[in-house]
């Protein structure tokens, strides 16, 4: 597997990403990723840390360079619980729940990842579905951690690495009816 390779085009998504849905800094943005399907293994069979590095590689300094907030979902075994920076914590208000993802048990190797690298990383139960736009690399399915209006982002990129990606932002609620006339920059 070519580890560069999926750096890079994690970074070239995530730059996609930031500029299709017009994130600015303070965004919160979402992550999810199975190493395994990275590999072309199915979900949660090969977990594998050199590949979630080189993922982290590509997204996690554009995010910083951009003052956008990243969030890292963890596996179903912690209950998609999040990886964030405690000034993401502080900042929304989350509350920090004691866990430490591990690769192979629960948590996953993104997750993972991301917790050992982290300035100051602790773990939330939810963002209480204030994210603002995110990348599910593999079928994560990080829907649930979006505002309440999620519509696809569709950008150049299909895969990373063997990963299918599905990427989201949100939108806000359309209210008024069909009189209302709507702002074009927010759809």
């Amino acid at each position: 597997m070519d580890f560069t390779k999926i750096t890079e085009e994690s970074r070239q998504a995530v730059c996609e990403i930031i500029e299709k849905a017009h994130l600015k800094p303070g965004s919160l943005f979402i992550i999810g990723c199975s190493s395994s399907e990275v590999l072309g293994s199915q979900i949660g069979t090969a977990t594998n840390m050199d590949s979630a590095k080189a993922i982290y590689d590509g997204i996690i300094p554009v995010l910083k360079e951009h003052g956008i907030y990243a969030a890292a979902q963890c596996c179903e075994h912690l209950n998609r619980a999040l990886v964030v920076e405690r000034e993401t914590m502080d900042k929304y208000g989350f509350e920090q729940v004691n866990a430490i993802p591990q690769p192979n048990h629960a948590g996953g190797a993104f997750a993972t990842e991301c917790y050992n690298r982290f300035e100051n990383p602790v773990l939330i139960e939810s963002v209480e579905a204030k994210g603002d736009a995110g990348i599910d690399i593999g079928g994560t399915m990080i829907g649930m951690h979006i505002r309440s209006v999620v519509v696809p982002l569709r950008i150049s990129l299909r895969k990373i690495g063997e990963a299918p990606i599905i990427c989201a932002r949100r939108r806000p609620k359309y209210v008024g009816g069909a009189r209302a006339i709507y702002d074009e920059s927010l759809m």
